[in-house]
């Protein structure tokens, strides 16, 4: 297996995450507010960084820093809310 291969296997991957995560939310399958939500878009957003380490693309290099940094912000939420209980 190449390691381009690879990194497409990894990006497909991470997009599959990041769009499930948006779809399950538009179906109300899952809340936003929410440990999956959140850990589905950060897991994805990683994925989608490590494939783009391989075949880069700045846009969306960029685009993916804000998306894990908009997922740890709801992850501490969460964790937050959490230790309120």
């Amino acid at each position: 297996m190449t390691i381009n291969l690879l990194a497409d296997i990894i990006g497909v991957t991470g997009t599959a995450l990041v769009v499930g995560a948006f779809t399950l939310l538009q179906l109300e399958k899952i809340q936003p507010t929410k440990l999956t939500y959140n850990l589905m878009n950060l897991v994805g957003a990683i994925f989608l960084l490590i494939s783009l380490c391989i075949n880069f693309n700045l846009a969306s290099f960029i685009i993916e820093l804000f998306w894990i940094a908009a997922s740890v912000i709801g992850l501490v939420k969460y964790f937050r809310r959490r230790g309120e209980v």
